[in-house]
């Protein structure tokens, strides 16, 4: 577990990525106690958080997430164990339906202001409340599956198969030459202006650090060496698990660009870098005033930023 940690430097490096702190035991072994979790259902001690089908949680100002009685939570949805905590059991209601009142935020929009107990609890929710949402039915014969053991598995009445929530290795992966240039890239869905490291999914049958090599061939067309995992951060948008690595570029360093996947690519100083700022603070130019190709960096929620950030700190 590590200590609350909440927003600070945006260049700062956090010794544990964004969305993968946490203050809470799971508590798995309690999953398959029916008597204890609808004990638990039915303590008014007991804290509920309550998530949208848009993924969105409850807060209070600060921020900090609200949390509800169960008698407060009488809406259809997905009853989840969320864990423990400093006593206090947390259990997720994840809604059916759109609930009505109160001020409703997503994970992205929060994560850099919560504690590490809440962010943790949120972004265990939000990526349960997108699998259940998207798995409804046994993939060996198509039967409506049955929410099982407090919400972490969905069981088939007609074939007794069980079905665990899908994460997705990703690896992402900051590219340098050694000498004080990374390569920054954007994909058709960001404007034009707004970077990142690269990304991409690990393949069946492959390992993380194959997929490093691979995606960066793919996506820029340059080989990689001396590929070092940094840190993971769950992606819960909707099943991701990012594996953090930096590379270091390997002979001819010019980019060959994959137009399918990547508008735009190049190599950037750390002094451009730097005078990047985060997306969507962009500050606005002088009409007539030249656009650098990098103003806008991703926000520290990001372990994008943190791979960045780090590298920086280097130089």
């Amino acid at each position: 577990m590590a200590p609350d940690r909440p927003a600070s430097d945006p260049w700062a490096v956090p010794d544990v990525p964004i969305l993968a702190r946490s203050a809470h035991d799971r508590i798995a072994h309690r999953r398959t106690d029916e008597g204890w979790v609808t004990a638990a259902w039915d303590d008014p001690a007991s804290r509920v958080l309550l998530i949208s089908p848009a993924g969105t949680a409850q807060v209070r100002p600060g921020p900090s997430l609200r949390y509800v009685p169960p008698s407060e939570a009488a809406v259809d949805g997905v009853r989840v164990l969320l864990g423990a905590a400093d006593g206090a059991v947390y259990l997720a209601l994840l809604a059916t339906d759109e609930i009505a009142g109160a001020d409703w935020r997503g994970l992205r929009e929060l994560a850099t202001e919560l504690t590490d107990l809440d962010v943790g609890l949120l972004t265990t929710a939000v990526a349960l409340q997108a699998w259940h949402r998207t798995h409804r039915h046994c993939p060996r014969c198509g039967a409506r599956t049955e929410v099982s053991k407090a919400g972490w598995t969905r069981t088939c009445p007609v074939d007794s198969s069980e079905h665990f929530p899908r994460t997705d290795p990703a690896v992402i992966m900051l590219v340098h030459d050694g000498a004080g240039r990374c390569v920054l890239a954007r994909g058709p869905q960001w404007p034009a202006g707004r970077m990142s490291v690269l990304a991409g999914f690990v393949e069946a049958g492959e390992s993380a650090e194959a997929a490093v090599a691979r995606e960066v061939r793919e996506e820029v067309g340059i080989e990689v060496c001396d590929v070092a995992y940094v840190a993971s951060q769950p992606h819960p948008f909707p099943a991701s698990l990012m594996l953090g690595y930096t590379a270091r570029v390997a002979g001819d360093p010019r980019l060959v660009i994959d137009a399918d996947e990547i508008v735009e690519a190049g190599w950037y100083t750390r002094e451009e870098v730097r005078r990047a700022t985060d997306w969507g603070s962009e500050p606005a130019l002088d009409a007539g005033q030249p656009l650098p190709p990098l103003r806008g960096l991703p926000g520290t929620m990001s372990i994008a930023r943190q791979l960045i950030n780090a590298w920086l700190l280097e130089g």
